[in-house]
């Protein structure tokens, strides 16, 4: 089965690296979509797991307050991590992890290799090594992040997580690399 020409390598990235027009006001670095990381991972020929976008999903396109994008990034993302906190965004977010978690089991159970997940650091939401929290940005991990990783390690798989920082291109690239090329 699934014997064709698929590589039989997939990676799931953060909705935003494929679509700039999701992220909070103010706060987009590229017109449509990361382009750098998308060909290399064109290029390496693994299939892309788009994740959905938490904020989007919670908050809305706009985040809750229009005024957003007047703030500045931290001091707006530590507001936007609040209301990932309430509990009507927790069930949402937990349905979310929860489909994740599904096409990962799915393509685990059929022999493909899960190389890992890139998220965005200081995000509040998507966050690997880095979030914002207190109108600063600290050590952690964004809210569907860290209840990712929690469903993960519930369900005994294990998987990378590299955080980028979308305008480090140059080392945003090279953890990729990292990624992709491990045995």
């Amino acid at each position: 089965m699934f014997s064709d020409q698929r590589s039989k390598k997939i990676i799931l990235v953060s909705h935003c690296i494929l679509n700039q027009n999701s992220i909070s006001d103010g706060t987009a670095d590229f017109p449509g979509t990361n382009a750098s990381i998308v060909k290399l991972l064109m290029e390496s020929n693994v299939g892309i797991i788009q994740l959905p976008c938490p904020e989007l999903f919670c908050l809305g396109l706009d985040r809750g307050d229009v005024y957003g994008c007047e703030r500045d990034v931290v001091t707006e993302n530590t507001r936007i991590r609040h209301q990932l906190e309430t509990d009507r965004s927790a069930k949402i977010i937990q349905q979310l992890v929860d489909q994740t978690l599904f096409q990962i089991n799915e393509y685990i159970k059929h022999g493909f290799s899960i190389l890992g997940v890139i998220g965005i650091n200081r995000s509040p939401s998507c966050g690997i090594q880095t979030t914002s929290r207190n109108n600063h940005e600290v050590i952690g991990e964004g809210v569907f992040m860290e209840r990712l990783k929690q469903e993960l390690e519930k369900n005994g798989i294990q998987i990378d997580m590299i955080g980028i920082k979308a305008l480090e291109t140059d080392a945003a690239i090279g953890s990729i690399q990292k990624m992709i090329l491990k045995p």
